[in-house]
């Protein structure tokens, strides 16, 4: 199929896709990278009245830094960030996602902030900068920017906390101690496709760092407090243990060989309850499995 017919711009600024896109009044998107939006356009899945392209805009390839937090900006593809040229502040994680998307040719031309500004649950960079606590810049209009806390950026399946508006210029990712440790497991049935389900585990005790995220899920990912307790308090193996539980569904063996993933008592209201027996077993088994990554971190 080919896409219905629609308006071609391209904006020369952030400022200037800002106004283009109120202009639209909601019938607008912007195109960046172009891999997810380009065959929703051809399946007619997405039929905008009009197109903004934004891949040469200025404001979305710039990069900032301090101590505590490095900016980077919307603009740039997942194989800059797989090749490094774009620095990690997570010591891999960034690079260790990127590997894993799609594949190659995808990569070289798809972005940061289009794949977030998609929304896709399924889609990893959606997981990983909540798991990370990092921060959404989006451009307001004007000089005006807003900041949105990753792991409430995505309101449902393919919806945002954008405004019409409001572009994606940046994203803050917290800059991780020498000391952090982090585990990324991804379940989908052959290299390159959208994940069944996602498990993230990130721990800096220098920092007190621990979240640990369940994505892939039918809408937002879900940050697993009790087991970042646990993970926190007593390591590895004892927040393995926590996981089935908290998502919601029976125990069944830890991949530590240490008996029940949910350590034979309620940790706490499930986090996942509308998820059946087996999708929620999906969750648990890759979050449970990244956690194990931090203990053979750990004891390398």
């Amino acid at each position: 199929m080919k896409p219905v017919a629609f308006d071609y711009r391209r904006a020369r600024s952030v400022e200037e896709a800002a106004i283009l896109l109120k202009e639209g009044g909601g019938n607008t998107r912007l195109l960046a990278g172009g891999q997810s939006l380009g065959p929703m356009l051809n399946l007619r899945l997405a039929r905008p009245a009009r197109l903004v392209d934004i891949k040469r805009a200025e404001g979305l390839r710039d990069l900032a830094a301090d101590d505590t937090m490095f900016s980077i900006g919307a603009g740039f593809t997942h194989a800059e960030i797989e090749d490094g040229v774009v620095e990690d502040p997570t010591g891999g994680l960034l690079r260790r996602i990127t590997g894993g998307i799609a594949y190659r040719a995808i990569r070289n031309r798809g972005t940061l902030g289009g794949s977030l500004a998609h929304a896709d649950p399924a889609a990893e960079w959606i997981s990983a900068m909540a798991a990370l606590g990092a921060v959404i810049v989006a451009h307001e209009g004007g000089q005006r920017l807003r900041r949105l806390a990753a792991d409430r950026f995505l309101r449902g399946a393919f919806a945002t906390s954008l405004s019409e508006d409001e572009v994606l210029v940046a994203i803050e990712v917290p800059r991780l101690s020498r000391q952090a440790r982090f585990g990324f497991y991804k379940l989908c049935r052959k290299a390159g496709e959208f994940a069944k389900a996602i498990g993230i585990a990130v721990f800096d005790p220098d920092l007190g760092i621990a979240r640990v995220l369940a994505g892939a899920v039918d809408g937002a990912p879900v940050l697993l407090p009790v087991t970042a307790a646990r993970l926190r308090d007593a390591g590895p193996q004892a927040a393995a243990q926590a996981v089935a539980d908290e998502i919601g569904v029976q125990p069944s063996p830890c991949p530590c060989g240490r008996g029940s993933g949910g350590g034979g008592r309620r940790v706490g209201p499930p986090v996942l309850p509308h998820l059946s027996a087996a999708e929620g077993m999906l969750r648990a088994t890759a979050v449970r499995r990244a956690i194990m990554q931090l203990d053979t971190a750990m004891e390398s």
